[in-house]
């Protein structure tokens, strides 16, 4: 009760609940997806990759005076670009993708820490993305996670049955006529925002748990693709607050929080549903 008493009295409580609940939903969505097409490592390489957006969008802030510029904005340049190169390359020099993303991954953070090293200060607002400072959101950090995730949820929502065809059956897909690398061009595309949306909840580093590890708790409960969607925005909408709620208690950060408390959920689940395996399978077996 302390919390939410906090909440009601300081506004950066509340933006951060806001922000928290907002990444939530898009998480939930692209985050199926993800699971389902087997990204995760990809995701990890445009999460880590958009450093280097950061890092540009801060030294053009500092150093050549363009105040509206935020971290932000450089993490969504950097992230669509970062897609765009991994599906491109992927889709039509036949090159492995684990080649293509590590080069991605490597670039892009080395990029950005030598943006961090050539600009004035400490840089202190960039190590809270690295690893998550939700309580340091601001208006306009969760005006634009609030675009970002209509984007996200319109297209997901509106191409639902292309992009669930692509995940699960791509040949199928594409005997059907559908132009499978325009559409896992798309979901890279929507991923890459996504990860954008969760790096102000738990930074770069813990990006892909929050991104993979509700959703695949989901998968254990549901059936369908929407269900797990479904799901999947209600157990990231708790893990947040829960973290929120937790890390505010006892001084710890929250997106570390939020992170381990989705762990611990996911191996609750998973311990559970590995034992009603196990008792079935001997029941069947007395029988």
């Amino acid at each position: 009760m302390e919390f939410w008493s906090a909440v009601a009295e300081h506004p950066f409580l509340r933006l951060a609940l806001g922000a928290g609940l907002l990444a939530s939903i898009a998480c939930g969505v692209v985050g199926t997806y993800v699971v389902a097409r087997r990204l995760s490592y990809m995701a990890g390489g445009i999460a880590h990759a958009i450093l280097g957006g950061m890092g540009a969008a801060r030294y053009l802030q500092v150093v050549c005076g363009y105040d509206w510029l935020t971290p932000l904005h450089g993490a969504t340049v950097a992230a669509l670009l970062a897609a765009i190169v991994i599906g491109l390359i992927a889709g039509r020099c036949r090159e492995r993708e684990d080649t293509i993303i590590s080069a991605v991954w490597a670039v892009g953070m080395a990029s950005g820490v030598l943006f961090i090293a050539r600009t004035p200060g400490y840089g202190v607002d960039l190590m809270g993305y690295l690893f998550g400072n939700l309580l340091m959101v601001s208006p306009a950090d969760v005006g634009l996670i609030a675009t970002l995730d209509v984007i996200v949820v319109g297209l997901s929502l509106l191409h639902y049955r292309q992009l669930l065809a692509v995940c699960f059956d791509e040949e199928f897909a594409r005997l059907r006529g559908l132009n499978v690398q325009a559409y896992m061009m798309l979901l890279l595309c929507l991923t890459a925002l996504t990860v954008v949306l969760l790096v102000t909840v738990v930074g770069l580093i813990l990006v892909i748990a929050l991104l993979t590890l509700p959703v695949a708790t989901a998968g254990r409960i549901a059936r369908s693709l929407w269900q797990v969607m479904l799901a999947g925005i209600g157990l990231n909408i708790i893990l947040v607050v829960s973290g929120l709620v937790v890390g505010y208690e006892a001084n710890l950060p929250a997106g570390a929080t939020t992170v381990l408390l989705a762990g611990a959920m996911y191996l609750a689940v998973t311990g559970v549903a590995a034992v009603r395996h196990r008792l079935a399978h001997r029941l069947v077996r007395g029988q």
